[in-house]
């Protein structure tokens, strides 16, 4: 007798529909990190009526489904995240956001999604030997103390072992329907430097009279400038982002104190440390300098996503059956955005992949108020899921 066939895309193109009332709906509700109490509760509803066994509030609001089919002593490790951003969203869709100020801007709907597609299908069609879990994922976009991080304290790996641990991301300009991947370094650490500055207040007619933050930081916003073009080996990716200054609150006071907060990204551990040492050295000159002071708090937050290069490599396999070569991108640029996924692949091996999500107008970036998740995706990506599972449990 032979065995079934492997799924395709035309496979859960009769969900499509479905699915996409799944992601317009987890896309109207938004929900921040460790408020993910109704997305969690969907998930966990869809996939005890599909059968699966779920185990909720792991990691304070992640949800874990199982399956497990035949004798086969093998299992694998799906991620999806849920989380939403704070951010106001400006799509004018008619599934926009219905909470102002938060909003699916980086795809996880669509994420969570794709993956209950293929928890759907897999539990229909049992084409497998062995155990899935399926990890939900709540607060990737954290930042520190994130989903991943609080999943493992509460003992993922233990509770819900996996052989193999993978993971997707939605990957403006690219078209949807391509998957991107990378063996090794794929994806950059990304830290937080918080600037503290202390000058001396007063008049703003009368400055000879006062230590004035505002120049301070300012200079300091320059100096930084020079952290990755004259301090970093030119053959290592880094960046060093000043994303928000804050000081003072009308035009006649200068104001006591600033504050700078910084992202931070890096491939390589010395290139790390010597960021943090040369963004440390700099704040604290250059504010002595001027007569003040600055207090640095940096904080470490997500590793680098290194893919192992057998997961990676069976991947690109599984996508090249369902996409076609010319689909399948196998060695991408490496990516200077940060993901905390990083943590479960320190765990497992593993791979993160990205689907492409759209090229020019169609293909808004991530943590944008006009983006919003490319729905053609939504069989693609449960077909690449459930078909990954079929291929790493084969009966």
């Amino acid at each position: 007798m032979s065995a079934p066939p492997l799924t395709e895309i035309a496979d859960l193109m009769p969900a499509a529909d479905a699915l996409r009332d799944i992601r317009h709906h987890i896309h109207r509700h938004p929900e921040l990190a460790y408020e993910e109490v109704e997305t969690a509760a969907l998930v966990a509803e869809r996939l005890e009526q599909w059968g699966w066994q779920v185990t909720r509030g792991v990691g304070k609001t992640g949800v874990v489904g199982t399956l497990r089919i035949g004798d086969g002593a093998r299992s694998v490790g799906i991620r999806a995240d849920m989380d939403a951003l704070p951010i106001v969203e400006a799509t004018g869709l008619p599934y926009a956001s219905a909470t102002r100020g938060k909003m699916h801007a980086c795809g996880h709907d669509g994420h969570t999604t794709m993956l209950l597609g293929a928890a759907q299908h897999l539990a229909r069609t049992r084409n497998f030997s062995g155990t899935v879990h399926l990890y939900f994922q709540p607060a990737e976009e954290r930042g520190l103390d994130s989903g991943a991080q609080m999943m493992i304290k509460d003992g993922l790996f233990e509770r819900f072992p996996c052989d193999a641990v993978f993971g997707m991301h939605n990957h403006p300009g690219a078209a949807p329907g391509t998957f991107l991947m990378r063996r090794g370094p794929f994806m950059s650490a990304g830290d937080t430097a918080i600037i503290t500055i202390e000058g001396v207040g007063g008049h703003a007619a009368r400055p000879h009279l006062t230590v004035d933050p505002v120049v301070v930081a300012a200079s300091i916003v320059m100096a930084l400038q020079t952290v990755v073009a004259r301090n970093v080996d030119p053959t290592q990716p880094a960046v060093v982002t000043v994303g928000s200054m804050h000081v003072g609150t009308a035009n006649n006071v200068i104001a006591n104190s600033a504050q700078l907060q910084l992202s931070v990204r890096s491939f390589s551990a010395d290139v790390r440390e010597l960021l943090k040492r040369r963004i440390v050295a700099l704040a604290e000159a250059q504010a002595s300098s001027y007569g003040a002071t600055a207090q640095v708090e940096y904080i470490e937050g997500y590793p680098v996503v290194v893919n192992s290069d057998a997961e990676t490599d069976f991947a690109a396999e599984v996508a090249r059956e369902l996409v076609g070569a010319e689909n399948v991108v196998e060695q991408a640029d490496l990516l200077m955005g940060s993901e905390d996924f990083a943590f479960m692949l320190q765990q497992r091996p593993g791979a993160f992949v990205r689907l492409g999500n759209g090229v020019g107008e169609d293909g808004c970036m991530v943590h944008n108020p006009k983006y919003d998740f490319n729905d053609r995706n939504l069989p693609i990506g449960a077909a690449f899921w459930a078909r990954l599972v079929e291929r790493y449990l084969a009966r």
